[in-house]
């Protein structure tokens, strides 16, 4: 029996029940009859409630999905004589605003406008992925020489590791002489727990097809080997960082010990050892350097449209959970 057809006759059987005993068989039969139907509508009325809702909420879904793509599909117009900003706000990672995706749609959207006359990066960034920061420093590298328009970097409180990964490919750097520059380095980090649970008597146990495959564990204790291979590998990706840093700055970088040690200074120390080359903010830049102080925006960033969407999308699965319960239908 489903449990549809379960939960009907319960109701008919509480139905019944409230029927008067002293009532004789054709007014038991017509009560019963009558407070079922009356079962069956309630449950019918709560059931198109909440198909109500979860139309509602498909509709505001596909008016939102509508605006995203109408905002997306909407070409940026050849404008006149301006100046491009892409801005580097915040962590660089895949799944953040500052991905590599993000920053270069917005940098191919700048260079292909025939009337941006410059491409300016501004970055705002205390660094996060190599792997995105070198995505980026790729795309830079091949607009730079399919377009053969000026790329700047302007830097406001921080460009720091990946960030400065990034601004090192620029045709020149500009900073506050008060910003974080530099953090020229490779880092992974972790907690390790052995000790602890050596004195609390807590055994780890962990099963694994691969010597080294549990080597990250926390509470598995390391060893010399597999402490030498994290190493090699922070090492490779350093030498890539520095690699990029070189090539980008040239015969402006005035290496020292410590360059590449993973310190950071300010505006005004980074100029002078050549991470940077002059005092500047975006308008003076877009005035002064560039000769076109109309700034346009084309940073990617998450509309109005997306987040409704989302936030939607969240409710609408909620919503129809809850008709198909209402309905008494489950999902197994």
């Amino acid at each position: 029996m489903s449990d549809m057809q379960h939960n009907t006759r319960s109701e008919a059987d509480t139905a019944a029940a409230a029927v008067p005993q002293g009532s004789t068989g054709w007014e038991r039969d017509a009560l019963r009859d009558l407070l079922s139907e009356h079962v069956r509508a309630g449950r019918s009325a709560r059931r198109w409630r909440w198909v109500k809702r979860v139309l509602w909420l498909l509709a505001l879904v596909v008016a939102a999905w509508w605006l995203f793509k109408a905002n997306n599909n909407s070409a940026m117009p050849v404008t006149s004589a301006h100046t491009a900003l892409v801005m580097v706000e915040g962590e660089i990672a895949s799944d953040a605003e500052a991905s590599a995706q993000n920053i270069n749609r917005a940098l191919l959207a700048a260079f292909e406008d025939d009337g941006a006359q410059a491409v300016v990066l501004l970055i705002n960034s205390p660094g996060g992925s190599p792997v995105q920061a070198g995505m980026v420093a790729d795309e830079m590298r091949r607009l730079k020489e399919l377009y053969n328009k000026p790329l700047y970097a302007v830097v406001e409180e921080t460009c720091a590791s990946a960030a400065y990964y990034i601004a090192s490919g620029a045709d020149d750097i500009f900073v506050d002489k008060a910003s974080v520059v530099g953090s020229i380095g490779v880092l992974m980090d972790g907690f390790g727990f052995t000790e602890l649970m050596r004195k609390l008597g807590v055994e780890r146990r962990l099963y694994t097809a691969g010597v080294n495959k549990g080597f990250l564990d926390p509470f598995t204790p390391e060893t010399p080997e597999q402490i030498a291979h994290v190493q090699a590998l922070l090492d490779q990706i350093h030498q890539q960082f520095i690699g990029v840093v070189r090539d980008g700055r040239g015969s402006r970088l005035k290496e020292t010990p410590e360059t590449f040690s993973g310190l950071f200074w300010t505006g005004e120390q980074a100029i002078q050892m050549g991470l940077a080359d002059r005092l500047g903010s975006l308008d003076m830049v877009a005035r002064d350097v560039v000769g076109a102080p109309d700034i346009v925006d084309y940073t990617e960033r998450e509309t109005l449209s997306q987040r409704v969407v989302k936030q939607l999308g969240a409710a609408m699965g909620e919503g129809v959970v809850k008709a198909l319960h209402a309905s008494g239908l489950q999902l197994k």
